[in-house]
């Protein structure tokens, strides 16, 4: 009995698990469940289902595979946040993917391991990500901030070019940079989604970029370095 008062003093972390295998399902299922402090309280096996079944969950951790029969993990992740801004993801892949890592960081995953992971690994980190903190992959993320800052790549160009776009622009990427959804901004912006489209294309083709995360990545940069010399004089 002392045990269950023990458990109740605290309330476990409440997990939701997305994963298109069930055999994988089933092992994450039992491996977490069978922890005191945490519980499973749903799972699914395609985006649709985690979409629809994740929100009347409220869970604290959401644990997503990246890649799925009908889309991925990462979009999953946004729309969970955009209805759960407090919901903490952990993305969970086969590959070493540093693409789908920049991706998951702009959709605003606390976490992204490899399903190589150690069970034991992966319920630490579901406990710290339960905990508002960060758990990046060590590996996978150092070659990232490695990529981000390649020596070839000078930030004054990048800063030169956010001089081409106007102010809604601007206003638009900043709130990509914070991994806001095109509904996100909108709402923010008081814009309709279209028009934040239209506002995405013209500032991707001023920066000569193709992608939203790169332009996302861009953004950060830029805002690292005005932190780094203080505001600017406009």
């Amino acid at each position: 009995m002392a045990d269950d008062s023990n458990a109740s003093a605290e309330a476990p972390i409440k997990v939701f698990l997305l994963d298109d295998h069930e055999v994988v399902r089933r092992g994450l299922h039992d491996l977490l469940d069978a922890e005191p402090d945490i519980t499973v309280v749903g799972e699914a096996g395609t985006a649709e289902q985690a979409v629809a079944r994740g929100p009347a969950l409220r869970p604290d951790v959401a644990v997503l595979d990246v890649r799925l029969p009908d889309g991925d993990g990462i979009s999953v992740c946004r729309e969970l946040r955009s209805r759960m801004p407090d919901l903490a993801c952990l993305m969970l892949t086969s590959f070493d993917d540093e693409d789908a890592l920049l991706d998951a960081i702009m959709a605003g995953a606390a976490g992204y391991v490899l399903k190589q992971i150690k069970g034991s690994d992966l319920v630490s980190a579901v406990r710290t990500i339960a905990t508002g903190q960060s758990m990046l992959d060590p590996a996978t993320t150092a070659r990232l901030m490695h990529s981000l800052r390649d020596p070839d790549v000078s930030k004054e160009p990048e800063d030169a070019r956010l001089t081409g776009l106007s102010e809604r622009e601007r206003a638009v990427l900043e709130l990509i940079g914070e991994g806001m959804t095109n509904r996100q901004i909108a709402k923010q912006l008081y814009l309709s989604e279209k028009t934040v489209k239209n506002h995405i294309s013209r500032l991707l083709g001023k920066l000569g970029v193709e992608r939203r995360v790169q332009a996302a990545v861009i953004a950060a940069q830029v805002h690292e370095h005005e932190h780094e010399i203080g505001d600017p004089k406009h």
